[in-house]
C-alpha cells in the first residue's frame, strides 16, 4: 500500500525557502520560481506547494513537473572519462591509477555510481548525491546505459538476434535493449549496444555468450549524459538541467 502524502516540515534552522531551492537546481530567478509554485507545478512530499513555504532539504521531496529535483547544498555531479587501464575506485591500496585520482579536486565524500571494468572505458559518473546515486542504480529504475564496442569476429544475424531476445548468463539472462552495426570488416564488427543492467561486466559476458570477443569496450552514456567530447582522464561538472535530467531518468517506472 502506498503511503500518503507527507505534509512538508515545519519550518526550523534547518528549513530553506522553497524558491531557493528551486533556483539552486537551475529552474529560474527567484521570481520565475515563485511563477511555477503559482502554476501548481510544484509539490513538497505529494502535496501542492505554496508561495513562501519552507522545506527541509535532508528530508522533504520537491517535484516540478512531477520529476524530482536535487534539494541539498553542496552537491557535486561529474562525468568523468575513464582511461583503459584505470580502476573504478575512488583509492587503492596498492597504488594504482584509480577515477578517485582524477576528481581529487572537487572535494571529499564523492563516490563513483556503478563501475567499469579495468580494461573499459568511457563515462563514468561520479557524485555526493546519494538519494541519485541510488536511483541510478537501482535495477528496478533500469537507467540505459550505452557502450560501443569492437569485436573480434563478425556479428551473425543469428548472434544477434539472441543477444536481443536475451542470453543465459551463469548469474541469470539479460539482453541488449537495442544493437546497431556500426562497421564491419573481416575478423572485426563495431556495435553500439544498449543495457539497462549494471552487472558486473555484463556487455562483455554478453558477447561471450555468443563466442564473440570484446577487444574494446567504451562507455557512451548513462540515462540522458553522453560521453561527447571528453578526452579521456578528464571531467567536466554536469548541469543543473543535466541533473535534473538524470532524476528524471531514474523515475520509478510506471505500467
Amino acid at each position: 500500500m502506498s503511503q500518503p502524502p507527507r505534509e512538508p516540515s515545519s519550518p526550523d534552522e534547518t528549513s530553506v525557502r522553497l524558491q531557493k531551492v528551486l533556483a539552486r537546481a537551475g529552474l529560474g530567478s527567484r521570481r520565475a520560481c515563485e511563477e511555477l509554485i503559482a502554476d501548481g507545478r510544484v509539490l513538497v512530499n505529494g502535496l501542492p506547494a505554496v508561495l513562501g513555504a519552507r522545506v527541509d532539504p535532508a528530508r522533504d521531496v520537491v517535484r516540478v513537473d512531477g520529476a524530482a529535483i536535487p534539494t541539498a547544498s553542496g552537491l557535486v555531479h561529474l562525468a568523468v572519462h575513464k582511461p583503459p587501464g584505470m580502476l573504478s575506485a575512488m583509492s587503492d591500496p596498492a597504488g594504482r591509477p584509480c577515477v578517485g585520482d582524477l576528481v581529487s579536486e572537487h572535494g571529499s565524500g564523492l563516490h563513483h555510481v556503478g563501475r567499469l571494468d579495468a580494461d573499459s572505458e568511457g563515462l563514468l559518473l561520479v557524485m555526493n548525491d546519494g538519494a541519485l546515486s541510488h536511483l541510478l542504480t537501482h535495477p528496478s529504475y533500469g537507467v540505459p546505459k550505452r557502450y560501443l564496442a569492437e569485436l573480434g569476429g563478425q556479428l551473425r544475424r543469428a548472434d544477434s538476434r539472441a543477444l536481443r531476445e536475451g542470453v543465459e548468463l551463469d548469474d541469470g539472462p539479460a539482453r541488449a535493449d537495442d544493437l546497431q552495426v556500426v562497421d564491419a570488416t573481416p575478423g572485426r564488427t563495431l556495435v553500439e549496444i544498449e543495457v539497462h543492467e549494471g552487472r558486473n561486466r555484463i556487455v562483455r559476458r554478453m558477447f561471450e555468450a555468443v563466442e564473440l570477443p570484446v577487444l574494446r569496450l567504451l562507455r557512451l552514456s548513462v540515462g540522458p549524459i553522453r560521453l561527447g567530447e571528453l578526452k579521456p582522464g578528464r571531467v567536466r561538472h554536469l548541469s543543473a538541467a543535466e541533473v535534473r535530467s538524470l532524476y528524471a531518468a531514474a523515475e520509478p517506472k510506471t505500467q
